[in-house]
């Protein structure tokens, strides 16, 4: 990218951060604050930075509207018009309470009422 034109380079960019903003369903809400995430891999995910300069903290994920996960974010950096976020902990949401023993996969689902 050395011998593009800065003007050309810019535009590649913003094309770039377009098509990722249109793809993605994929956002981040931190307190009231939503911001959409651009990629995502296994210890973080990138932000468009001109939304957000830092994020540190416990952060929501979300895929629309379906509660993906609770991040804690530990470092975020600016790298080419990105927030870089690095993650120590995600934890996926469930919709019922976590046991707290283990389920005998043998033992009965449900009681017959007696005929």
């Amino acid at each position: 990218m050395e011998f593009l034109p800065k003007e050309v380079v810019a535009a590649l960019q913003a094309a770039r951060l377009r098509e990722s903003r249109r793809r993605s369903r994929l956002r981040v809400e931190a307190g009231d604050d939503s911001y959409p995430v651009l990629r995502r891999w296994r210890d973080g995910f990138a932000l468009e930075a001109s939304r957000v300069t830092h994020l540190r903290g416990l952060v929501d994920l979300y895929d629309g509207s379906r509660h993906l996960s609770c991040c804690l974010i530990v470092a975020s950096e600016l790298v080419g018009g990105e927030l870089i976020c690095a993650v120590k902990r995600e934890t996926a949401v469930t919709d019922r309470a976590a046991l707290d023993f283990v389920r005998d996969e043998f033992a009965p689902r449900a009681y017959l009422p007696r005929l």
